[in-house]
């Protein structure tokens, strides 16, 4: 029994020594998570998202925006770094450009191009003929290494978010994998800058942001809205007017992860909710030992987001107009909604499909 119980005590103080010790990419700082109030109030459940159907994307993979062309077609991001182009009538989707790397957040210019965040890229513009332009690499000296969304002003300024400066997404395996890393941080590493393609300047406008994820400017243009995915809300940053340059929080403690917020019709903004609260990660939010304890545990072992579906749409005060939910997750991960006259377009983090809602559907 006795040689039986040294090499057990030794196997279990390597695991200990392993749990406490081994060296992790992520240094954890201590914060308070908001009480999750859940699915409660003007989140309360519903299936209306349940009678969304998908339009097939064929072998293409995860459409993680889109944006209505000037020509009134659809372009949508895909995982697999590709544009897609999907007719009025959804009857052809068709490959527009090449881009690489994971094109997140796209957007339609006043000239006909769409401009694109690139996580691994930085941020480019495409040509109506498919030609692919690099606008910007790096900002004061420093590489772009998560550009996830974009807004484009009337007057032309590019507005776009840095996820995170610390936690590049290509180094990191993917998108989701630096993600993970940058909100169990919570180290506020993500960025706002505002890009002028005349003079080719850039500026950080927000800093110390919790994974700067969807942003989207009013159509006043006298604000921006931004999600700051680790912290579960959304922040207000004043362009124009007496508060110009300040930065409030508009709508807190919203019971998912907000993705991608895009301009809906009739001044209202759409945001998407990728995954709900992990309720470990809320727990130990003040506890940033117990969080690195985590990262080194098996992957399997780890905290995981469960699937849903769920969008919303608020307007610039915060008042929530609608929430749109499928409890049974036929298309998982939501990031963000497309509206036209007549349709919602739901976009996805992963899938061969972009889920299409009819609005004559929620009446």
């Amino acid at each position: 029994m006795k040689k039986l119980g040294l090499p057990v005590l030794g196997i279990v103080a390597l695991a200990a020594a392993y749990l406490l010790l081994w060296p992790v990419p992520i240094d954890p700082v201590a914060w308070q998570a908001p009480v999750d109030r859940g699915l409660t109030g003007a989140f309360s459940t519903n299936d209306l998202l349940a009678k969304a159907k998908g339009i097939d994307l064929g072998e293409h993979d995860g459409p993680e925006d889109a944006a209505l062309g000037a020509d009134r077609f659809i372009y949508a991001t895909t995982h697999g770094g590709d544009i897609l182009r999907i007719a009025p009538d959804r009857r052809s989707v068709e490959l527009v450009a090449r881009l690489g790397g994971r094109p997140l957040g796209i957007e339609a210019d006043s000239d006909g191009s769409l401009v694109v965040a690139n996580a691994y890229v930085g941020l480019q513009r495409v040509w109506p003929d498919g030609k692919v332009e690099t606008l910007l690499t790096e900002v004061d000296g420093k590489p772009l290494v998560y550009a996830d969304d974009v807004a484009i002003a009337k007057d032309g300024r590019i507005f776009f978010t840095e996820a995170s400066t610390k936690f590049s997404a290509e180094a990191a395996g993917g998108t989701m994998e630096g993600a993970i890393l940058d909100i169990i941080e919570h180290g506020g590493h993500g960025l706002v800058i505002e890009y002028d393609p005349q003079s080719n300047a850039a500026r950080v406008i927000m800093d110390g942001v919790n994974f700067a994820n969807g942003i989207a400017i009013s159509d006043d243009q006298q604000y921006l809205l931004v999600a700051e995915t680790g912290t579960y809300r959304i922040l207000k940053h004043w362009l124009a007017g007496p508060d110009a340059g300040k930065t409030e929080v508009l709508i807190d403690n919203l019971p998912g992860a907000p993705d991608n917020i895009n301009n809906g019709l009739n001044g209202r903004f759409w945001v998407g909710l990728v995954v709900p609260r992990n309720p470990l990660l809320d727990r130990y939010s003040d506890k940033p030992f117990v969080r690195k304890v985590m990262q080194r545990l098996p992957e399997f072992m780890r905290p995981r987001a469960a699937l849903w579906s769920h969008v919303f749409s608020i307007d610039g005060d915060g008042e929530v107009l609608m929430s749109l939910q499928d409890p049974d997750a036929r298309y998982p991960m939501t990031t963000g909604v497309l509206e036209t006259r007549d349709s919602l377009y739901v976009t996805v983090l992963r899938g061969h499909h972009l889920p299409r809602l009819l609005k004559e559907d929620l009446l």
